[in-house]
């Protein structure tokens, strides 16, 4: 179990100005956390701190699991724009399970079913690239799939696509919750937190500003700056 996350005094900054404010808070095990907020309000940069993909410029980023190698492997993140292999969409699957040390006897079938889970079994040997923007995403989650991570993180992963394409990546996402994946996601898609997020992490400009159950966050916010985004008065650039 790598859960709780703690952040401890966490903060990050670039070229001479802060990204990301002190902010302390502990993230747990269970319902669906979702980081929301306005573009460039610094919820990508902040995801990225929670995964390791950026060192903090202050503070820290604390899991219970002790072991470096043991902690990535038990976590997986699909971003905005998937990074995809010239390869078939089995063979991105299969290659994700190399790097996680599956046996080379189970790569296939895991791959395969991984991609049957998310819809694209028939496409098992398409290549990668070719794929519309939708399959590529859900391509990405079948390769977070096949690992079973206790958490999953997701940044702004519908931004680019279309209604359809929408629905079927957020098929998936609630596939991932009901099967005890944690999800953490980014999105700047009030309708989207409302549909898949259990609590809310609300960042304006760098700031945590206000955190609370969805509901809650929609029907009471506490702060002015939520009110306005709810409300569409915020700028979502």
């Amino acid at each position: 179990m790598i859960f709780p996350l703690r952040l401890e005094q966490l903060s990050f900054a670039a070229g001479g100005r802060a990204i990301i404010e002190p902010v302390s808070l502990s993230i747990d095990a269970g319902p669906s956390t979702i980081i929301l907020g306005a573009n460039g309000a610094g919820k990508s940069v902040l995801m990225r701190l929670m995964h390791g993909l950026l060192a903090p410029t202050g503070g820290a980023v604390a899991w219970s699991e002790p072991d470096p190698e043991r902690r990535r492997r038990q976590q997986a993140m699909v971003f905005q724009r998937p990074v995809l292999l010239r390869r078939s969409a089995l063979a991105n699957v299969v290659y994700a399970l190399k790097l996680a040390r599956v046996a080379r006897a189970e790569r296939e079938r895991l791959a395969r079913e991984a991609l049957e889970s998310v819809g694209l079994l028939h496409l098992a040997q398409r290549p990668a690239r070719v794929l519309s923007g939708g399959e590529q995403q859900r391509l990405a989650l079948a390769r977070a799939w096949a690992l079973h991570p206790e958490v999953l993180f997701l940044d702004e992963p519908t931004a680019s696509l279309d209604p359809s394409a929408t629905r079927e990546i957020e098929r998936v996402i609630q596939a991932f919750d009901a099967a005890g994946t944690k999800i953490v996601m980014a999105t700047h898609n009030l309708g989207q937190a409302r549909r898949l997020g259990d609590e809310v992490i609300f960042v304006h400009q760098g700031r945590l500003v206000e955190r609370a159950p969805v509901e809650q966050f929609f029907s009471q916010p506490r702060s002015p700056e939520a009110a306005a985004f709810i409300k569409g008065e915020l700028p979502w650039t």
